[in-house]
């Protein structure tokens, strides 16, 4: 589910929805407004896969949270 293979479409894979969340995090929002934002897209299909994706960014060091926005990290 991380990575896309044979049968997980990149858009599916969890690497691919990051992606996407790095597209729409073109300045500091709240996980909330992250959400509102990617939500009506069909591949983030449920809040717990969009929070898992956000882990995985995180894990990667691709964004960060502070004071309680998120950010991409400038590194």
């Amino acid at each position: 589910m991380i990575l896309p293979t044979k049968h997980i479409p990149v858009k599916n894979s969890f690497l691919g929805l990051g992606g996407i969340i790095l597209v729409h995090l073109d300045r500091s929002k709240t996980v909330t407004a992250l959400w509102n934002e990617v939500s009506a897209r069909p591949e983030f299909a449920t809040f717990e896969r969009f929070i898992l994706t956000l882990d995985l960014l995180y894990m990667i060091g691709a964004i960060e949270l502070k004071e309680g926005l998120l950010r991409k990290n400038s590194c």
